[in-house]
């Protein structure tokens, strides 16, 4: 796969799989809310949300968790909720988007050299994954980066994206801080660009703007050579 730091990666009880089943049972307090919103709201998605994007693609974006009422819902990473709609915009703006979000699974709209995908799959109580859930879902994550052999640049939404993305490379969380827009190298050549997640308390709180978030992507173009 010509990505050392991926393949050195042990292997679990998931083979290689970089999605989870949609009755995965590896977390149990997950298992519950999920079936908890099975029962209540039985027209939702309700499932671990599978990545979005093209597997070839150069940008690898990892997020935190489906949001309850956004990809728990529909089903897409970032789909109907504000993170999205700040998401999918820049991703238009800067061309790895085409088509209009609508933030619907089935509005038409396709990646360019882009994939999307999420720390930890399954959506977790109050948007807020434990330290045992993330680290279950990692080896999702690890099998995606040994599947994106094209991958040169990895977005991390947030601290726990860039923990996991880190994690799953086997470098040194010490020698790799999160800050917004640091860059940081992987091994073979990755480099893993950090953003605050596009979330609407970061964006309501002045923490993240639009224009730092483009900045972010400036930042992506210029290792990508665009």
């Amino acid at each position: 796969m010509g990505k050392s730091g991926v393949n050195d990666l042990q292997k679990t009880d998931i083979g290689s799989s970089s999605e989870p089943d949609p009755d995965c049972d590896i977390c149990p307090r997950l298992v519950d809310f999920r079936l908890r919103y099975r029962a209540s709201d039985p027209d939702w998605f309700n499932a671990p949300v599978p990545s979005f994007g093209d597997r070839k693609a150069q940008l690898l974006i990892v997020g935190l968790a489906p949001g309850l009422k956004g990809a728990n819902k529909t089903g897409r990473p970032f789909t109907g909720d504000y993170a999205g709609d700040l998401l999918y915009s820049t991703l238009s703006d800067f061309g790895y988007a085409h088509g209009t979000y609508d933030a619907r699974p089935d509005d038409g709209l396709t990646l360019r050299n882009c994939l999307i995908s999420n720390a930890v799959r399954c959506v977790p109580p109050e948007n807020k994954p434990i330290g045992a859930e993330i680290k279950n879902c990692r080896p999702y994550l690890q099998n995606l980066l040994a599947e994106m052999t094209n991958v040169k640049v990895i977005m991390a939404l947030g601290s726990i994206a860039h923990n996991s993305v880190i994690a799953s490379f086997h470098e040194r969380q010490a020698a790799h801080k999160f800050a917004h827009n640091a860059q940081h190298k992987m091994p073979d050549g990755i480099t893993l660009i950090d953003s605050y997640h596009c979330s609407r308390y970061n964006t309501n709180t002045g923490r993240l703007t639009t224009e730092m978030f483009h900045d972010v992507f400036r930042s992506i173009d210029e290792v990508l050579g665009r």
